[in-house]
């Protein structure tokens, strides 16, 4: 086997695994349509490939995935260079997310955190934050869900310790969330 067969094996692998997570990916989509449903916002954070991953599914839900439907309030907390950086800077960077979720979250709100590891310590004091806002939080995790996941509401955790495999379910898991809140969109008539 080559190096290119090794990749898609491990991802075909990984992915074959995903179907024992269908339950939790439907909850957790389940929850984001709810959110969306009743006019709340979902705030996705994640660093490096995370961190695009977060602004990957907000697109998605701002613009449209597939269904034409009213955009939708999702905010990737990743992509305002001057809030990141001067948040770093006075508070230091493990804030970054957190102060962001404490200046736009609100209770109803859903916060998607996404760490690979479940270890991300900016991650964790976002879900903190979101917490003590009362709002939903689900983990966008992999490995064995690292200390994220005993502290978000629900954890879906892909079974794999590599990296990109980990980053390549996410994106699919997002996928899925945003064909679920398309087609509620749509079957349900939502006007805004």
């Amino acid at each position: 086997m080559n190096a290119i067969d090794a990749q898609i094996a491990s991802h075909e692998a990984t992915v074959h695994a995903l179907k024992g997570l269908i339950p939790t990916i439907a909850a957790t989509g389940s929850a984001l349509v709810a959110t969306l449903r009743q006019g709340g916002k979902v705030l996705l954070c994640g660093n490096g490939g995370s961190a695009a991953d977060a602004q990957h599914i907000a697109a998605e839900l701002v613009g449209r995935f597939v269904r034409a439907r009213p955009g939708l309030a999702a905010i990737a907390l990743t992509t305002d260079t001057s809030a990141l950086t001067a948040i770093a800077n006075d508070f230091g960077y493990e804030q970054v997310f957190a102060r962001q979720v404490q200046a736009l979250g609100r209770s109803g709100d859903v916060l998607v955190a996404i760490s690979t590891s479940g270890n991300s310590a900016n991650v964790i004091a976002a879900v903190t934050q979101a917490q003590t806002l009362g709002m939903k939080v689900v983990g966008l995790l992999g490995g064995d869900g690292g200390a994220l996941a005993a502290r978000v509401d629900q954890a879906l955790i892909v079974p794999s310790r590599e990296t990109a495999r980990v980053q390549e379910c996410h994106i699919l898991i997002g996928h899925i969330w945003c064909q679920m809140v398309d087609e509620a969109a749509v079957s349900e008539g939502w006007t805004s």
